[in-house]
């Protein structure tokens, strides 16, 4: 995937706490860190929003329309 460059403002402490997790090892780099701090965070906030859109769900509604021809097809299933 293409990248790229960016510049970016970061609290000196925030700054020096990235650069001992790269120095020991921690992290690879600091664009690294970036990238995939930033990329959890997306990920986390489409999860959180994806969790909200379900809450707006109405479940008696949902539960019909999963059931919906179901009466129909169970006598074709087997038997467990």
């Amino acid at each position: 995937m293409p990248r790229a460059k960016i510049a970016i403002t970061l609290s000196r402490d925030i700054l020096s706490k990235l650069d001992r997790l790269v120095t020991e090892g921690a992290l690879p780099n600091r664009s690294r860190a970036l990238e995939e701090a930033i990329s959890e965070k997306i990920e986390r906030i489409n999860r959180s929003r994806l969790a909200r859109e379900c809450a707006k769900l109405d479940p008696r509604s949902e539960q019909a329309l999963a059931e919906e021809g179901v009466d129909g097809e169970l006598a074709g299933w087997p038997q467990y």
